[in-house]
């Protein structure tokens, strides 16, 4: 019976340990804050986003902003070190419905903005607006995501033939990469449904292969790239106190040999590539990064070009 009572409380005690222990740390509050300034511009609605998020002592919180569009993701802020991004992006005509969607990090809390409600002009020339989900993405060194970039046509059915519209990405750091499948989307004559074209970034690890130099035949090419002419130009001097136009010329002759010389040594790149292998290759740099997304299309006279935003994160 005693045995018994020891178990019992033996189990006892690690059910209310094991919780305990599985306690979260705390994250702190967070408030989001979201303004939304318009203009027109050539016809189109030019939306200026600010986006503010503060934690419960009052400071600037790190990490990424999804701006959403009626619950669907529009675009991606990384946010300064006092917590606020702004950012502009074309916006397509009608109505509108804005939330900034903070994702908070190691010690934040997510938090929502109040919803933002607008009217974008509603022109009749065709057009197009572009969208990407998620809108920050979050890798670490060596990794590849994903994304997807929605075109949406607008006024597709004015088109007197089918719109082409070409996607590209800036802001990538070094040593990352960016692709679209497809690059280049077809907008028919009268579309209304969206086009989504999947979007792929890729960074590069620190190399940690230890890659040997090839071995090649042994020989001592900066010997005798600096003895023979060495041994010309003493001989040449000698000579040439009679003759100094064979003197000259082995002092020419002297100075190919010396070029040739350094490139038998360090100074060429085959030396270095043959003794000391092939550099290793560098990461892509750690941090936070504001991709920008456009996607234009011609019409052969005129240019139309829209773009978005998408936030990158790069670690260890």
């Amino acid at each position: 019976m005693i045995r018994m009572f020891r178990h019992w409380v033996a189990a006892y005690l690690c059910a209310i340990a094991i919780p305990a222990l599985a306690v979260p740390v705390s994250h702190q509050p967070t408030q989001t804050t979201l303004l939304v300034d318009t203009r027109d511009v050539n016809g189109h609605t030019e939306a200026t986003i600010f986006v503010a998020v503060s934690g419960a002592d009052g400071l600037g919180a790190p990490g990424s902003i999804t701006l959403t569009d009626g619950g669907k993701s529009l675009a991606g802020f990384v946010l300064d070190a006092q917590g606020q991004a702004t950012s502009t992006i074309t916006l397509a005509g009608g109505a509108h419905s804005f939330r900034a969607v903070y994702s908070g990090d190691s010690t934040h809390s997510t938090s929502n903005s109040a919803i933002s409600t607008l009217a974008a002009t509603a022109g009749t020339t065709p057009d197009f607006s572009i969208g990407i989900a998620p809108g920050s993405v979050s890798l670490k060194q060596g990794q590849s995501g994903s994304a997807l970039l929605t075109v949406t046509p607008v006024n597709a059915a004015s088109l007197a033939a089918p719109m082409f519209v070409t996607i590209s990405c800036a802001g990538l750091p070094d040593q990352a990469s960016c692709s679209f499948t497809p690059e280049n989307i077809e907008i028919p004559v009268g579309a209304t449904k969206g086009i989504v074209s999947s979007m792929v970034i890729a960074t590069q690890a620190p190399s940690l292969a230890n890659v040997q130099p090839a071995k090649v035949r042994e020989s001592h090419p900066t010997a005798w790239a600096l003895l023979l002419p060495g041994s010309l130009t003493l001989g040449g001097l000698a000579f040439g106190l009679r003759r100094r136009r064979i003197l000259s010329r082995l002092v020419l002759l002297a100075l190919v040999a010396f070029v040739g010389a350094l490139g038998s040594t360090a100074c060429s790149p085959l030396y270095n590539y043959r003794n000391h292998g092939p550099p290793p290759n560098l990461p892509t740099p750690t941090g936070t990064y504001n991709l920008t997304i456009s996607a234009q299309s011609s019409n052969g006279v005129t240019a139309t070009t829209h773009t978005t935003t998408m936030a990158l994160t790069v670690t260890k």
